[in-house]
């Protein structure tokens, strides 16, 4: 007897691709998102030294992976000191670790970032600075993860990728909704909005919008949503206003109740064998 045929994917994978469908923003509110925040970028986007015109390739990577983990005003301030002594890969390449790590202290991290950088400047001067095309020949190279690769492939070679990180993933949560898995690299519905975002042109714009938004507007407590450019559109603003009594607080109490439904969600996904990995 010939058994009919099993549809492609699990219906619960399907079921879980609908819902994520579902809540994503459509054209319209994403062009109306983007065009906001641009324009409050223009006003009061942050000054720091690698956003100008002209900046090298090697300056914008090697920035980018040191602004893992560090704020953006640390890494400014000990930039043009750092990039003297290390004008190209191949310098980063030459020094020792521990002559490395000397320069990289005032950052903290010192260590992991001088042996992961070490070994990246080691790579890229073999391949004469040239980052590969493919992306996943990118996430193999020394001390690349999601996030710096996304930095490669968006500045490298124009693509449109998010730098997604715990402010710009804030920013995107609290106007469109949370997501429900604890790490931000291996959340489907929070990975296809922020892509979704910055499907422009401005890709870098948008992103250093984002960012920016989280350090100045949209902070973890006491946001300033009065001052926000989203907040008429914004899910967790709308949310506030109707409960006007909760609103004292209310900013790290909704973090706080975020942060709990996506524990309640990793813990269902361990019992379903979904993967769970610390940030980078």
């Amino acid at each position: 007897m010939t058994r009919p045929s099993r549809p492609t994917g699990s219906p619960r994978s399907q079921h879980g691709l609908t819902d994520i469908g579902a809540r994503l923003p459509g054209a319209t509110a994403r062009a109306a998102f983007r065009r906001r925040l641009l324009a409050w970028f223009e006003r009061s986007g942050r000054q720091f030294a690698w956003r100008r015109e002209g900046t090298s390739l090697y300056r914008l990577i090697v920035t980018e992976a040191l602004l893992q983990l560090t704020r953006a005003e640390t890494v400014d301030a000990f930039y043009r000191q750092f990039f003297r002594r290390f004008p190209s890969w191949a310098s980063l390449a030459e020094v020792s670790e521990e002559e490395l790590g000397e320069h990289l202290k005032p950052i903290g991290l010192w260590r992991r970032r001088a042996e992961s950088l070490r070994r990246l400047a080691t790579e890229m001067t073999q391949r004469r600075g040239r980052f590969p095309q493919n992306r996943l020949e990118i996430e193999t190279l020394p001390g690349v993860g999601q996030y710096v690769a996304n930095a490669i492939v968006m500045f490298a070679h124009g693509g449109h990728e998010p730098l997604l990180d715990s402010g710009a993933a804030r920013v995107l949560e609290r106007h469109f909704g949370p997501r429900t898995r604890a790490d931000i690299r291996y959340d489907p519905y929070l990975q296809r909005l922020a892509k979704l975002i910055v499907q422009s042109r401005k890709a870098p714009r948008l992103n250093w919008a984002l960012l920016d938004l989280a350090a100045t507007v949209c902070r973890i407590r006491a946001p300033l949503c009065a001052e926000c450019p989203l907040s008429l559109t914004c899910v967790d603003y709308a949310a506030r206003r109707v409960a006007p009594a909760a609103v004292a607080g209310s900013a790290e109490r909704g973090d706080g109740e975020r942060r709990r439904f996506a524990q309640r969600q990793q813990q269902r996904g361990r019992s379903s064998g979904a993967e769970d990995v610390p940030p980078e």
